[in-house]
């Protein structure tokens, strides 16, 4: 059976310990130059977490954005960008300056749901194409993993190397904080829908899910063998490596 080829991981873990992925997705915050060294010795591409559509109450940019915020996501604890705001880019782009200076291969771009037709940022549709667009000018020879999104992708797919889509075999419910099974009917249209965006556009897909014990990963994962698509499996707030209970 295919195994993970991607780690997302946000806390901090021991570099030395990361070995043999495709992609180890990480937030910068954590880590030296040095680190990073040590990872891309022994993973094929290391990204940096950002998103362009929120900023975390933890972040240590937010109370430079705080101002030009647009109401606040409560599950995450993060408030709404205005990508209309010359200093929401100008930021931006400072803290992506700051972590590929720190010799990261890419960026994970999170986020890309909000900008969608039933998103909370819907009017910024534009300012996001453009951001991302201003974004791979300046650095051409990056690469950038968009994060869900999926109506946009018309758009985005001439700027981005995958599409990062989460909780397609899986479901997490976050009012009573359960981790399922998605219905095998809801997995097969969303996995059919992916699989035709992967051949309009010809750009990879990642699946990442969720599951707290081994029972569960072992389905995914066995939903996912025919998928034939790169896929983590890990827990919901991916503050550490994946740790199943029996």
């Amino acid at each position: 059976m295919k195994k993970s080829s991607v780690l997302v991981c946000y806390g901090k873990m021991k570099p030395e310990l990361v070995k043999g992925y495709k992609y180890v997705i990480v937030e910068s915050k954590h880590y030296f130059p040095s680190n990073i060294r040590v990872l891309k010795a022994q993973n094929s591409k290391v990204f940096a977490y950002i998103s362009l559509g929120e900023v975390n109450a933890n972040a240590p940019h937010f109370n430079e954005l705080k101002k030009n915020t647009l109401g606040k996501n409560k599950i995450w604890n993060s408030y709404y960008l205005d990508l209309n705001s010359e200093k929401t880019i100008e930021t931006l782009m400072g803290i992506i300056d700051e972590i590929f200076a720190k010799g990261y291969d890419g960026l994970f771009l999170d986020n890309f749901d909000n900008f969608t037709i039933h998103g909370p940022q819907k009017d910024q549709h534009e300012a996001i194409i453009a951001l991302l667009k201003k974004i791979k000018e300046k650095y051409p020879k990056k690469m950038f993993i968009q994060n869900a999104g999926l109506d946009l992708i018309g758009e985005t797919s001439k700027y981005v190397n995958d599409i990062a889509v989460e909780s397609v075999a899986s479901s997490y419910n976050f009012k009573n904080k359960s981790y399922n099974l998605r219905e095998k009917a809801q997995f097969e249209a969303y996995l059919s829908r992916i699989k035709s965006l992967n051949e309009t556009y010809k750009i990879p897909f990642i699946l990442i899910e969720y599951a707290n014990t081994s029972q569960l990963s072992s389905q995914i994962e066995n939903r996912l063998g025919s998928a034939n698509m790169d896929f983590f499996i890990g827990n919901i707030d991916l503050q550490n490596l994946p740790n199943f209970k029996q």
